[in-house]
């Protein structure tokens, strides 16, 4: 395990700042060794039993993410904010039978835990052990289970090995110059690859520093970023708006100064979902910063970002990662001819092992010949990937065309009035599927959909104008912030 032996060569270094309390790799090393041997309780390795944890960001989450892996175990990270049965799924489907928490989520899990014979373990009543001798872990293992949204279906296990995780890790520090002199914030929920690989992986691999916050609030962000010595930020779409939201309160001194300090980082990244453009060009004037998007899954970490050096382009994703192949296939799984869109397909030392305990759908995800399927849309414009939706919800038939939903949310949401917006395909009889779109309101006074259908056909062909409006509060999402169309397409029925 690369990651965590790398940690000896800097030992006196601070690795964690969380809870107003700073620890080295070192500390971490010997504090995760002995809860390591605490899991163990006497046995030679785990074998790849799963251990799911339930805790917040910061120290604790690590140090437990550490100790499962070098005892041998899978880790299975769970959402914080899952109600019981979800998390309860998620148990049974890994067939977990330890769950480590801390005290704060005692009362949701134990009687469930009791119920089921699990072993369960209140991280701040353990006795720890000393550091006994660690199994021999070999990449080939499996490392950790993440649940897919389950935008489809019921959410799978994605399985990672030691060698997915640090091909993923190892080529995102390469391709964004991480350094032992790097300090990043960490605000995003840690049961998903974002926070897990890009934040917290490849910073310590480097030998650089975690700041965590328990939550994300913009006053806290922002005091950070002045006070904590920090280098990069990532983040998702939805964050960087609610920070520009809070940025355009302070005063003009605040925000001279913040964006002072803001143009000393030398990275900013967004993911996780489509950056709309006009977040992307508001956040450069505030902060100096082109953000850096990128392109990811939970089954392969990232595969595709614009480059740390030379153009980032608004509204692409941009190349393939050091290691990665990426091509653009049609249904049959033909390489599309250039300038023409097809799926994203990609091969690599970064993608999945398996979908756990689920072999036909691993075989379904993946073509004869092992590239496997994202079942993404894209286009390659002038050497870089531009994503045209998930062929599942963002790609809409309509009247005999494929409309790029993704397309009319960037036209839709450079109109004043629209704050936010979700661009779906519901069924029906004449048209296939009929284009319609959420809106989310940036005024008081009603909508006249006359003239939002006449200013939208100035801007894009009639047959990708919306033909139904409908104005909510506010649009459904999952824990990363990313509008969930699903649940976009019922407010529709």
């Amino acid at each position: 395990m690369k990651l965590i032996s790398g940690a000896l060569q800097y030992k006196d270094r601070i690795a964690i700042t969380s809870n107003g309390q700073s620890y080295s790799y070192g500390q971490l090393r010997e504090d995760s060794g002995e809860l390591a041997a605490r899991l163990l309780d006497g046995a030679k390795d785990l074998s790849e039993k799963r251990i799911a944890f339930m805790v917040q960001p910061g120290y604790d989450y690590v140090r437990v993410q550490w100790a499962i892996w070098q005892a041998g175990g899978v880790a299975v990270p769970l959402c914080l904010t899952y109600p019981l049965p979800s998390l309860a799924y998620v148990l049974e489907d890994t067939g977990a039978q330890t769950v480590v928490v801390v005290k704060q989520y005692v009362d949701l899990l134990q009687e469930y835990a009791m119920e089921k014979g699990l072993q369960f373990l209140v991280l701040e009543e353990l006795d720890l052990p000393k550091v006994v001798a660690m199994p021999m872990i070999t990449p080939d293992r499996r490392a950790m289970i993440l649940y897919t949204s389950g935008t489809t279906n019921l959410p799978k296990g994605v399985v990672s090995t030691h060698a997915n995780l640090e091909a993923q890790i190892s080529m995102l520090v390469e391709a964004w110059r991480w350094s032992p002199d790097d300090g990043i914030l960490c605000i995003l929920p840690l049961h998903h690859v974002h926070g897990i690989v890009n934040v917290i992986g490849c910073a310590l691999w480097s030998g650089a520093r975690v700041v965590f916050q328990p939550r994300f609030d913009p006053p806290a962000v922002f005091r950070s970023f002045l006070e904590d010595g920090l280098t990069l930020f990532m983040a998702v779409p939805t964050i960087y708006y609610k920070l520009i939201a809070h940025f355009d309160g302070l005063t003009p001194g605040e925000q001279r100064v913040l964006g002072q300090t803001m143009r000393s980082f030398r990275l900013m990244v967004s993911g996780s979902a489509a950056l709309p453009v006009s977040v992307m060009e508001r956040w450069q004037v505030i902060s100096g910063h082109t953000l850096l998007e990128r392109y990811g899954m939970t089954e392969m970490g990232m595969a595709i970002s614009n480059p740390y050096e030379g153009e980032r382009r608004s509204g692409h994703i941009g190349q393939a990662l050091p290691g990665v192949s990426v091509r653009l296939v049609d249904e049959d799984h033909r390489v599309v001819p250039l300038g023409e869109s097809g799926e994203i397909q990609v091969k690599g030392a970064n993608v999945f092992h398996e979908y756990w305990q689920k072999p036909q759908a691993t075989k379904d995800t993946f073509t004869t010949d092992g590239w496997f399927k994202t079942g993404d849309i894209a286009v390659l414009d002038d050497g870089y990937y531009r994503i045209l939706g998930r062929s599942s919800v963002d790609i809409i038939k309509s009247g005999g065309y494929k409309i790029s939903a993704l397309e009319i949310e960037e036209v839709l949401r450079t109109h004043p009035g629209i704050k936010d917006c979700a661009v779906v395909g519901i069924p029906d009889d004449e048209w296939g599927e009929l284009v319609v779109a959420a809106l989310v309101s940036g005024r008081d006074e009603p909508w006249d959909s006359n003239q939002l259908d006449a200013w939208i056909r100035e801007r894009m062909p009639a047959y990708r104008v919306p033909r139904k409006y409908l104005v909510v509060g506010d649009l459904p999402r999952n824990a990363m912030g990313k509008v969930t169309k699903k649940e976009v397409k019922k407010l529709f029925e």
